[in-house]
């Protein structure tokens, strides 16, 4: 088995000289040197400040998560009352993508120029203006607007709260903010699609309410993002640093290929759940509760925020290995799920499913910041976010396309099949390539640095 050990129990700690990799000596020195690359402290801050900061930037990305996917539950209602078709089911859900892309190619690392506060509050507020769309919406047109402007909203804020949680971590806990970037996510996303389900189903406005409950927990949070304490220190370069880039040090590229398949893999198979799951249940197992679809998002993601969570002390090369065998063996009974028309089997392979989300995209992301400098957290998580919400929006846009023509259960068949092939690409090159070992070596470090 690849989880060795419960997060409570010690891990032993691995000899440098026992990876394959180059040199022992010259491994020591550059794990030396990276880590304090990585770890070059910004200005202290007093305690209260600096828990205050990490509790609020926790927060400020769970609810701005949950925002994205709150829609989710509602799109067979406007699939109904508007008469659409599934490409512009699936096309309203994946829209987002173009604010996104443009802003995190332009803006992602901005607040590791002009600082966090700033880049998080215009987040915020623009979260709010998408929320308030969506809340007015006559049409699908007014709907994909409000999602590309939710698209903008988490642009700006993926790498800006995400490295925040980094820069207000305990000290030597960076292991624990890590954990929280992978996991908080996927708590949003759980959040988002149950908050919206219960309200689709039990509310009085089911095509409104649940933007404007999020909306007002959006502006609360505000409130004290305004407060947020700065400890990236501005610096020159901000103009320059809006020209159209993926921001990746050279130290970061090699384990960032390494593990591209299982970040695509991992939030592929998010996509179809938060883009398809609800009409999956309805269409294919004629469930008609909106409720059980929502469960059905919430079960994935929910799964992996706890799988994050769970194995957050565990090695991260094998995390991310026992999360890309779960993104085989769950979309595997998904399939069988649905050509067999057995509802039950669609949640057990959800629980598999989830399981991979959260050990594939946390394992993974551990070994990117492990080797992500100080100063370039916020680019670095950009660029990583930019790849996921990627693959999060495109294939699932694509499968609408392809429904008309196909059949839903054909474009699942498909859908879940490459999700499979880029676990099975990602797990491959972990087994080859000597630098996921290096990075591995790095996570170990923080490890007994922690402990």
């Amino acid at each position: 088995m690849w989880i060795m050990s419960h997060p409570w129990q010690e891990e032993p700690t691995r000899p440098p000289c026992s990876l394959p990799v180059g040199n022992a000596t010259q491994m020591d020195m550059s794990v030396t040197e990276a880590t304090h690359r990585r770890d070059a402290a910004p200005p202290t801050l007093p305690e209260a400040r600096r828990r205050f900061g990490f509790l609020v930037s926790g927060t400020a990305m769970v609810l701005l998560i949950a925002a994205v996917a709150a829609p989710s539950p509602v799109y067979p209602l406007y699939q109904t009352e508007w008469h659409l078709a599934p490409v512009t089911l699936t096309a309203m859900f994946a829209i987002y993508v173009a604010g996104l892309l443009v802003v995190l190619l332009t803006a992602g690392s901005l607040s590791d120029f002009v600082g966090r506060r700033p880049v998080i509050v215009a987040a915020s507020l623009i979260s709010i203006a998408g929320l308030v769309l969506l809340a007015i919406a006559p049409s699908a047109g007014w709907v994909m607007v409000a999602r590309v402007v939710q698209g903008v909203s988490m642009a700006l804020a993926v790498g800006a709260l995400g490295a925040a949680l980094l820069d207000f971590a305990p000290p030597g806990r960076a292991r624990l903010a890590a954990m929280l970037n992978g996991s908080l996510p996927p708590i949003g996303l759980a959040l988002g699609a149950l908050v919206g389900s219960g309200l689709v189903e039990f509310g009085p406005d089911p095509t409104r309410l649940v933007y404007v409950i999020i909306a007002v927990l959006v502006a609360l949070v505000t409130v004290p993002l305004c407060f947020l304490p700065e400890r990236n220190e501005r610096r020159p370069g901000a103009l320059a640093s809006l020209a159209p880039t993926v921001a990746l040090p050279a130290e970061v590229r090699g384990i960032f290929v390494a593990v591209l398949g299982c970040l695509l893999a991992s939030w592929a198979l998010g996509g179809l759940y938060l883009g398809m799951g609800a009409s999956i249940v309805r269409s294919v197992f004629d469930i008609q509760a909106a409720v059980v679809g929502g469960v059905a998002i919430a079960v994935v993601t929910g799964i992996g925020a706890l799988t994050g969570i769970l194995t957050q002390r565990q090695d991260a090369l094998r995390v991310m290995l026992t999360g890309g065998a779960a993104l085989i063996v769950g979309p595997l009974l998904m399939v069988l799920s649905v050509t067999a028309d057995l509802p039950w089997l669609f949640f057990v392979s959800s629980v598999v499913g989830g399981v991979g989300f959260g050990a594939g995209f946390q394992g993974g992301l551990r070994m990117i910041v492990a080797e992500s400098p100080a100063a370039d957290r916020a680019g670095v998580l950009s660029s990583v976010y930019l790849v996921c919400y990627l693959s999060f929006g495109v294939p699932c846009l694509v499968a609408g396309l392809l429904t008309p023509s196909l059949g839903l259960t054909t474009v699942i068949v498909g859908y879940t099949v490459f999700v499979c092939l880029l676990a099975a690409l990602a797990m491959l090159l972990q087994l080859t390539r000597a630098s996921a070992r290096r990075s591995e070596l790095l996570a170990d470090a923080d490890d007994a640095a922690d402990r």
